[in-house]
């Protein structure tokens, strides 16, 4: 379960306030990002939970492609005339970053800054996000996670994003995001937990607290003397055995 989106910071006016950051969602077509840019190996999302999760909510749509409605939300919020949008971006997503960039300006008339961190600049980079100490220096950062707890979603993804401890929460503590979270660490039903996590998506998606994008496919080759069981949400090797032709079994070396 793999997720790319574009982390807002919310510490950065007019970003924190909510029509500007809907205005943004409503700027990308995600199809033709996913055409273009994944060659069709992804899914869209309405927020960050994976569409084949059961935390995803059933009546939950992605934002639409309304560059118009984007445009008034932007206006009506007050987003400053000479003001570029600083879009920021690490190497292994450039590609998303660039589009995102171009749909930016083409459905919204923005300009926008687009920096590339450099590889030997990551690791400062990292640090700066997940120890808040100092302000950020972008307005939506491309960014690309995955999740280590394929039973229960927002228990990686939400949390490191939106959470009071997440380590990339970029804004403020949102208090009912808190209080779900709260609630998901004490329920043990199955069932009630998984409400739990539609309503945290949901919410993640009303307040648009990221520019939500897709859930990027994994390709995966496999020696054909491998008998290999594929696991959705994790390339996991259990169920997996290899047989007399594979070349560990040859002996000799």
């Amino acid at each position: 379960m793999r997720v790319v989106s574009g982390l807002v910071n919310r510490n950065a006016a007019p970003l924190d306030d909510v029509r500007v950051r809907k205005a943004l969602n409503l700027a990308v077509d995600r199809g033709r990002l996913i055409r273009e840019v994944f060659f069709g190996y992804a899914h869209p999302v309405a927020a960050m939970a994976p569409p084949y999760s059961w935390e995803s909510p059933d009546d939950l749509e992605p934002y639409p492609h309304d560059p118009e409605e984007g445009k008034r939300l932007l206006k009506e919020a007050g987003w400053p005339q000479d003001r570029a949008l600083r879009l920021a971006t690490t190497g292994d997503v450039e590609a998303v970053a660039r589009h995102l960039a171009e749909s930016f300006r083409d459905s919204l008339g923005l300009e926008v800054d687009l920096v590339i961190i450099p590889d030997e600049s990551l690791v400062a980079a990292q640090r700066a996000l997940v120890e808040k100490n100092l302000p950020l220096p972008f307005d939506v950062l491309v960014h690309a996670w995955f999740d280590l707890a394929a039973g229960y979603p927002p228990a990686v993804i939400h949390r490191e994003y939106f959470h009071s401890g997440g380590a990339f929460r970029a804004g403020p503590v949102l208090p009912q995001f808190e209080d779900l979270m709260g609630r998901s660490i004490t329920q043990t039903d199955a069932e009630k937990l998984g409400e739990i996590g539609k309503e945290l998506d949901k919410l993640v998606h009303d307040e648009a607290l990221n520019v939500f994008l897709c859930c990027p496919q994994a390709l995966v080759a496999v020696n054909k003397h491998v008998d290999f069981t594929g696991h959705a949400a994790t390339l996991e090797l259990a169920e997996t055995e290899v047989g007399e032709g594979h070349w560990s079994r040859q002996g000799g070396g």
